[in-house]
């Protein structure tokens, strides 16, 4: 499994998306605690740890080891930052950030809808690890082939990431079938990546698709939204999302926002690293499909050619 580097030392991103992140692995006394915070963080700010560990229905040591799971070295550590975070936040922001009621009209909808993927995209971004997509982005640049796995919603991702590397000119293929996953891993070797894509970090097939790639010895990466979940214990190399599932915005809406931003930032390194060849490749599948766009005057071939 991966290493847990996913709360950053500088500690800029919010402690309540590290514990959304870690939620699922956590033992259930500790996320009866995570529960309590993430319903209110600004109370929690204000209590103590004996109230907390009450209200969850658990032990202040309870209490403690959840701190220490979550990267804060205790419980005033967990205070002073859920402090510093709500200071952060405006009652605008609060108020967009609640869950969509069922009364809310339309205009409410889109302001919130609207704010729920602009903060996907910044709490993304604040807590991507840059030293592991960098990882990453050589691994990629690098590679024979890439191999990408997702299902469902994921799999629209997976065949986003296969489409831009495929127009730089690399070798990538996107795999949303169990059976074409799995015998695609299967002719895998060292020096190819495989990529798995899921929100939860739980889906079966795309675990198992990652799992038969790294035995085969590619090196293997997760893009899940939690830092302990199934698909990080075959992954080389793990990249986090933080996106907030609400009761209308399950994981399959509101994960691609997130995943879409770390996909855009790995397509961009590995760009880097084949410059020439991508600036061309570009150049090249930007003219093919030139004249498909309506208006547009004719490419220079058909000029020539005429």
């Amino acid at each position: 499994m991966a290493t847990d580097d996913t709360f950053r030392e500088s500690g800029e991103s919010s402690p309540l998306v590290k514990i959304r992140s870690l939620l699922p692995g956590l033992a259930r006394a500790e996320q009866r605690v995570a529960n309590i915070v993430l319903a209110d963080p600004a109370s929690i700010a204000r209590r103590s740890i004996t109230e907390v560990a009450e209200a969850a229905g658990t032990s202040e040591t309870t209490v403690t080891r959840f701190c220490k799971a979550i990267g804060v070295g205790g419980y005033p550590d967990l205070r002073i930052a859920l402090a510093a975070d709500t200071a952060r936040t405006s009652t605008r922001d609060r108020e967009l950030g609640s869950d969509i009621a069922p009364d809310d009209d339309l205009g409410q909808i889109i302001e919130k809808v609207g704010y729920a993927d602009a903060k996907a995209v910044e709490e993304t971004a604040d807590q991507l690890d840059a030293a592991i997509l960098v990882r990453l982005v050589d691994d990629v640049a690098a590679a024979r082939r890439i191999d990408v796995y997702g299902v469902g919603a994921s799999a629209f991702v997976a065949l986003d990431l296969q489409q831009k590397l495929h127009r730089i000119g690399l070798t990538c293929f996107a795999w949303a079938d169990t059976h074409n996953a799995l015998t695609s891993a299967a002719v895998l070797r060292e020096g190819d990546v495989a990529i798995g894509i899921s929100h939860t970090g739980a889906t079966a097939e795309t675990v198992e698709a990652l799992r038969e790639a790294r035995r085969r010895g590619a090196t293997t990466a997760a893009l899940t939204n939690f830092a302990r979940s199934p698909i990080t214990e075959v992954a080389d190399r793990v990249l986090t999302t933080a996106v907030r599932e609400t009761t209308y915005r399950s994981g399959a809406m509101a994960s691609r926002i997130g995943q879409l931003t770390v996909i855009d930032c790995l397509f961009i390194g590995v760009a880097q690293r084949h410059l020439d060849q991508a600036k061309a490749a570009l150049e090249a599948t930007y003219e093919a499909v030139g004249g498909h766009r309506l208006g547009s005057r004719p490419d220079r071939r058909r000029q020539k050619e005429t």
